[in-house]
């Protein structure tokens, strides 16, 4: 056994890209089977044509997770919560859901409040105030009975300093409640802020009997194939087996995502390059991410689907824009693009699978950027239909077939822009400094569009460019992350403390003991500050060190610093095991350079090089853009 496989499902296509234990590469698209995702997967290796005997790691990054939520289709859970801050989830941050429009309003809970059950307990910051008794917790498993809930999720006030009433709770419910399960906020997010806890703490619970249905039936789908049980991606960027994902659902709802990114730092560590922004194109969506220092950003949570998530996520921005977004005319008479998405059932017209409203990829064929007749995943390009379709849409805004199609790729791209700007500029990034690397079946589509958007000057379109986020996910570390409250200055932390504290959070990352790599980050504030940033760190620091890191970040992102005392807020430790080696290495091409503008059609995607752009191939396979 020796290839390792990893395997992608879009909303479109399901990617597959096997690494050989050579380090070669063998990539197969199909389409994606969104009734069931296992059946693409299925269909994806039976595509590979390699016995389970040959293949010693399935890799897979699923949108299950990101599905459940937006689709709000997860399990009936009962939450406990502190009497008297048992409306969390309602009150949210009160913040508005849009500043401007007042009738905007914030998806619902994924708990509604007939299935909160108040608990009779409470700590502050300073320790217990009202124990929780053996009776109240009785009391609180008996009525959770009555609601009868798939999973229960407890999340109490400040269990993040001691979770001993979490435990004791947790404890009395599951005798009540046998062989249902119990999640505590504690064990999810052990650190402050009740809300962004509880959020987290309850999106576990709502995923994970949804997820572990899945993920054994995927299992059973590859066993029965002679294929090892699969590994999953995470949101942060690194592999856990399916047993662990299975009981950590929420850590999933990036997984597909991520493994673009992290495809991509491989490729561009390759090219002797270690700054970029990351664009990639599928039938669905776009996602922009952030390379540095040969690194995705990793940062410590964020919204999904309008639910807080906060747990260590590659940086993905996320925006309705893709080959199979639908073009329409507004009720005032405007051209709009997306959110809806043909997606894989029935997709875009040119599909030929009963689409009839066009899409980005319609408008493509009609500016003569797909030339092909025919894609990888076996479709078969109906261009006339294309045709018909944005033609329609012109008759309807009064305007040509062809400016009509160019409309349509330029809102797309104005919406991708944006995306690359707010994982870029609003970071105290400037766009301009990096490269950026292309993918998907339409990143090298839209590349030279978006560089100019944002004034950058080099493009790289990988090798296997239309399978990146397959090959991320076959060449995936294993990776375990463990974190901890601090919540103490940092003057008052000296490098005995440090030496001491984070190889001993390193030992609590569940399977550190095969760990190649540790990485250290503090989330760090300016006492009084609402948020925090992630500052890495290392065993040889002290306070000072860190304070003095901190500022510097604090000015790269915010532009300026303040004259207060910096305090500690928590500690996360990732524990990675050892990636996936690759070959990137590749022939070069008869024509190795050229000027557009060109239309190359490449083995599973399609490269625009535009007028004033001139074209390199790579030893590594794919290409350099450089703007003229």
């Amino acid at each position: 056994m020796s290839a390792s496989v990893g395997i992608d499902v879009g909303g479109t296509f399901t990617d597959l890209a096997s690494v050989g234990a050579d380090g070669r590469v063998e990539a197969r698209k199909v389409l994606s089977t969104p009734s069931d995702q296992s059946v693409g997967v299925a269909a994806s290796l039976a595509a590979l044509g390699a016995s389970g005997r040959s293949v010693a790691r399935v890799a897979h990054g699923t949108t299950v997770v990101t599905n459940l939520l937006l689709e709000r289709r997860g399990a009936r859970v009962a939450l406990c919560a502190t009497a008297g801050a048992s409306d969390l989830l309602e009150l949210r941050r009160q913040d508005r859901a849009s500043l401007y429009d007042l009738s905007a309003d914030h998806p619902p809970p994924l708990v509604p409040p007939e299935r909160v059950v108040a608990v009779h307990e409470r700590r502050d910051p300073r320790g217990v105030t009202l124990a929780l008794t053996a009776h109240e917790a009785e009391r609180v498993a008996d009525e959770i009975a009555e609601i009868a809930p798939e999973i229960v999720v407890v999340s109490l006030l400040h269990a993040y300093d001691d979770d001993a009433h979490e435990r004791l709770l947790a404890e009395a419910i599951a005798r009540r409640l046998p062989g249902v399960d119990v999640v505590c906020g504690a064990a999810v997010l052990p650190e402050i802020r009740e809300y962004e806890r509880t959020a987290t703490a309850v999106a576990e619970g709502y995923a994970r009997p949804r997820v572990a249905t899945y993920l054994d039936h995927l299992s059973r789908r590859l066993a029965g194939g002679g294929y090892p049980a699969p590994e999953v991606m995470t949101s942060g960027g690194g592999m856990r087996t399916a047993a662990e994902a299975a009981v950590s659902a929420a850590s999933l709802a990036l997984s597909g995502p991520a493994g673009g990114v992290v495809g991509a730092a491989a490729v561009l560590r390759a090219a002797s390059l270690d700054r970029a922004l990351t664009i990639d194109i599928g039938g669905t969506s776009a996602d922009a991410g952030l390379i540095l220092d040969g690194e995705p950003l990793v940062e410590p949570g964020g919204a999904v689907a309008g639910v807080p998530i906060a747990l260590p996520r590659v940086l993905v921005e996320t925006v309705s824009a893709g080959g199979g977004s639908i073009a329409w005319v507004d009720d005032g008479g405007a051209l709009r693009v997306g959110p809806r998405s043909a997606g894989a059932v029935p997709g875009p017209v040119a599909f030929g699978r009963g689409g009839t409203q066009p899409t980005v990829t319609d408008a493509h064929i009609v500016l003569g950027n797909l030339d092909a007749t025919r894609l990888s995943g076996g479709v078969q390009l109906d261009v006339e239909g294309a045709r018909r379709a944005v033609a329609a849409l012109a008759d309807t805004l009064g305007a040509s077939q062809e400016r009509t199609a160019e409309a349509i790729v330029l809102i797309a791209d104005a919406e991708m822009a944006r995306a690359l700007r707010r994982v870029s500029v609003e970071r105290g990034i400037d766009p301009r400094s990096c490269a950026l690397v292309a993918f998907g079946g339409g990143g090298p589509l839209h590349a030279c569009a978006l560089a100019g958007l944002l004034g950058m000057r080099t493009i790289l379109v990988p090798p296997h460019a239309g399978v990146l986020s397959a090959l991320g996910l076959a060449i995936a570390p294993e990776r375990r992350d463990a974190a901890v409250s601090v919540m103490r200055p940092a003057a008052e932390i000296d490098a005995a403390w440090f030496a001491h504290a984070l190889p001993a959070l390193a030992d609590r990352a569940v399977g550190s003991r095969a760990a190649v790599r540790h990485t250290w980050h503090a989330r760090v504030r300016y006492a009084g500050q609402g948020h925090e940033l992630d500052v890495p760190c290392a065993p040889s620091d002290d306070g000072a060190e860190l304070a003095a890191r901190f500022t510097h970040v604090h000015r790269a992102r915010y532009g300026f610093t303040l004259e207060r005392p910096v305090e500690v807020v928590a500690l996360r430790v990732a524990a990675m095991g050892e990636p996936v080696r690759v070959d990137f290495s590749a022939p070069l091409p008869a024509e190795s350079t050229f000027t557009g503008p060109r239309v190359v059609t490449l083995a599973d995607a399609t490269m625009v090089v535009a007028a004033g752009w001139s074209a390199r191939a790579l030893p590594i396979g794919g290409w350099l853009l450089e703007r003229a």
